[in-house]
C-alpha cells in the first residue's frame, strides 16, 4: 500500500527551515548549505546529482522530499526584450512573472498571491478578484524557473514583488523566500536589489523591519486621502498619515542614506495637476523620499487614461524643483501586457473584465 503522507517540497524554505528539517533526521546543519547551492546556484533538482551527499542521504530524499517549482504554461517576449511567463500552479490557477533587460541590469518582477484583493481601481490585476495566497516554493520558484529559462547568459541582478497580490498580506509565506534571495547560499542579492511593494498594509511593514533587509517601496497615488481612497480602497483602513508614520518606522533603524520609493500611477485628469506634484512634496517632506511617476497602463474596459507627456514632465518638475528625485518609469513589455498593472495570470475576457471594473467603480461611489 502506497504511503499516503505528501512529500515535502524542500524549494522554499530557508536556510533556518533546512537546518531544522535535517535535525529532525539526525543530520548536520551543513546538509542545508549543500542542498541550497544545489538548487539555487547550480539549478539542479535531481538528489542523484547531489554527489556530495552520501547514497542512503540521496534515497531518503528521494523517498520523503521534493523540489518542485511552478511549471511554465507559455512564455511571451516583447520586441524590447522583455520576457512574460505565465506560471501554471496546482489547482489549475496561474501568475505572472516578468524579466525586464536592460544594459546594466536585469530585474524580475514576481508574483505573491493569485489575484489581488485590494481593488485599486486603476490595476488589470485587480479585476479578476483573489483566489490565494502563493506558497514560499511558489515564490522563490518564480526565480529559479525564470533563471533556469534565460540561462547564465542573462543574469537576474533585481527582484521586485510589484507582479500580481500584495505581498505583505502574505508575509509568512512571503519572508523565506526574501531569505533565500538575500542568503549568500541562494541568489546572494544585496538588499537594495530586492524590492517589496505594499499598498499600505501597515503592520505589515511593521513585521516586515524584523527580516531580512530590503528596499520598500509603497504604491500612494496621491497625495490626500479622499483621492487615495478613491484609487486605494485601503486607505480607508490606513490613511495617509498613518501609512507615512509606519514607513519612518521602518527607516528608523536602516541605513541613514536608504529611502521610501512612492509609486504615483500617472492617470489623465486625476492625479496629474501641478497643484497636487506640490501637495506631494508637502505630505512627503519629512520621508526620506524618492517618486517613482508610472504611465498608467490601459486594459480593456478602464475608464482611465494616461496622463500626456507634456504633464508627466511638467509633475516632475514640480516635484524636483522642490528637492526632490522624481523619476518616469519606462513602459516595458506593454505589447505582451507586461506592463506595471497589466497582470491578471488567468486571462478574463474584456467584456468580464469592463464589468468587473464598473462594479469597482459603483462600490467607490457608494462608499
Amino acid at each position: 500500500m502506497a504511503d499516503p503522507r505528501p512529500k515535502t517540497n524542500l524549494l522554499g524554505l530557508s536556510r533556518a527551515q533546512l537546518e531544522r528539517f535535517f535535525a529532525e533526521w539526525g543530520e548536520k546543519p551543513f546538509r542545508a548549505r549543500q542542498i541550497l547551492q544545489w538548487v539555487y546556484q547550480r539549478g539542479v533538482t535531481d538528489f542523484d546529482a547531489m554527489t556530495d551527499l552520501s547514497r542512503a542521504l540521496r534515497e531518503r530524499l528521494q523517498a520523503e522530499t521534493e523540489i518542485i517549482a511552478p511549471g511554465v504554461m507559455s512564455e511571451h517576449r516583447s520586441t524590447d526584450g522583455t520576457v512574460k511567463w505565465i506560471m501554471a500552479l496546482p489547482g489549475g490557477s496561474a501568475v505572472e512573472t516578468v524579466f525586464i533587460p536592460e544594459p546594466d541590469r536585469g530585474t524580475l518582477c514576481i508574483s505573491s498571491q493569485v489575484g489581488c484583493m485590494l481593488n485599486c481601481t486603476f490595476c488589470s490585476t485587480a479585476t479578476q478578484g483573489f483566489n490565494r495566497n502563493l506558497g514560499a516554493a511558489e515564490i522563490i520558484g518564480q526565480v529559479w524557473r525564470a533563471a533556469e529559462a534565460l540561462g547564465p547568459d542573462r543574469r537576474i541582478t533585481n527582484i521586485v514583488l510589484m507582479g500580481m497580490g500584495e505581498p505583505l498580506l502574505n508575509l509568512d509565506q512571503v519572508r523565506p523566500a526574501l531569505e533565500l534571495m538575500r542568503d549568500d547560499l541562494a541568489y546572494g542579492l544585496a538588499a537594495r536589489r530586492v524590492t517589496v511593494s505594499t499598498s499600505g498594509v501597515v503592520p505589515g511593514i511593521d513585521a516586515l523591519r524584523d527580516g531580512p533587509g530590503v528596499a520598500l517601496a509603497v504604491s500612494l497615488h496621491a497625495p490626500d486621502d479622499d483621492l487615495r481612497t478613491r484609487l486605494v480602497p485601503l486607505n480607508r483602513k490606513y490613511p495617509i498619515e498613518e501609512l507615512l508614520a509606519a514607513c519612518k518606522r521602518y527607516l528608523a533603524d536602516k541605513r541613514p542614506k536608504q529611502s521610501i520609493t512612492f509609486e504615483y500611477t500617472m492617470i489623465d485628469g486625476v492625479n496629474d495637476r501641478p497643484e497636487q506634484a506640490r501637495e506631494l512634496l508637502r505630505v512627503l517632506a519629512h520621508v526620506p523620499s524618492k517618486i517613482n511617476l508610472i504611465p498608467f497602463n490601459p486594459f480593456p474596459g478602464t475608464p482611465f487614461k494616461c496622463s500626456s507627456n507634456n504633464a508627466i514632465h511638467r509633475f516632475q518638475d514640480v516635484l524636483r524643483s522642490g528637492g526632490m528625485i522624481a523619476t518616469i518609469r519606462k513602459t516595458r513589455g506593454d505589447d505582451i501586457d507586461a506592463a506595471c498593472g497589466q497582470l491578471v495570470g488567468k486571462v478574463l475576457s474584456a467584456s468580464r473584465r469592463r464589468a468587473v471594473v464598473q462594479e469597482q467603480l459603483a462600490r467607490q461611489a457608494l462608499a
